[in-house]
């Protein structure tokens, strides 16, 4: 892997289903990150994106090809080895917060480190909620917290592990409208550090404004990819045109 990549996948194959009626999810998708940049996925439903998340978090198996994040050759791990990185090298949001109810902001963040054996992780923990905006909220609850808030707090509990690549599984799609700025602000911000992110969304604004790069999934194939400027205002394949018609409705 080139030293300035932060994800390498080349071919990657996924067949979920019994062998008698398989189902082929990815086909032989090629995907290169630079460290640094910020990557958005889109694609409509059914086109394998979560799928190809799930891959590169090493939540799922590939059936084929060659895996590289953060530095780390996937075909060469172990499940141990895949859960540590996901712990450290890797960071993931998904679209449920996954907060645990009976800690609070401070706690679902902190304990994580504190069990991964982290100094001061109180005190990391307040940092990174500082950062997202919730310094003021560090001892309420998640039923306490709105939606943007909780999944700022997923955010800071995946950012307090320091990861050397981020993965965003439609962060927002679980979120009322009027709560979803608050959450791209805070990955607006990511992008402007430097921060390695990988998102898939189905925000425009988001991918147009701050992705570095676009990336158009469909079937289980990358159908188109580009500079935001090229891919959303001139898109080559008429499956993207479609795509990004329907999503203006």
């Amino acid at each position: 892997m080139a030293p300035d990549l932060a994800i390498a996948a080349h071919n990657v194959t996924l067949t979920l289903g019994s062998d008698k009626a398989p189902v082929e999810i990815l086909r032989g998708v090629d995907l290169d990150v630079a460290a640094g940049t910020s990557v958005a996925l889109l694609g409509p439903s059914g086109s394998g994106k979560s799928s190809l998340m799930a891959v590169l978090a090493g939540l799922e198996r590939a059936n084929g090809g060659h895996i590289n994040v953060a530095g780390l050759d996937f075909g060469a791990m172990d499940e141990d080895g895949l859960a540590r990185a996901r712990r450290g090298r890797i960071g993931i949001v998904l679209q449920a917060f996954h907060l645990l109810p009976t800690m609070t902001a401070l706690e679902n963040v902190a304990v994580p480190l504190e069990l991964a054996g982290i100094a001061d992780p109180f005190g990391r923990a307040a940092a990174e909620l500082e950062a997202v905006g919730l310094g003021h909220r560090l001892t309420h609850y998640p039923a306490q917290l709105s939606g943007g808030e909780q999944q700022r707090v997923a955010i800071a509990r995946a950012l307090a592990m320091e990861p050397e690549v981020m993965l965003f599984d439609e962060p927002t799609s679980a979120l009322d409208p009027e709560l979803v700025g608050e959450v791209l602000r805070v990955m607006r911000s990511l992008a402007e550090e430097g921060r390695t992110m990988l998102v898939v969304t189905h925000e425009m604004g988001f991918a147009r404004e701050v992705a570095s790069r676009v990336i158009f999934l469909h079937r289980g194939v990358i159908e188109e990819e580009g500079v935001p400027a090229q891919v959303l205002t001139q898109p080559r394949s008429e499956r993207l045109q479609n795509f990004l018609s329907s999503s203006l409705k």
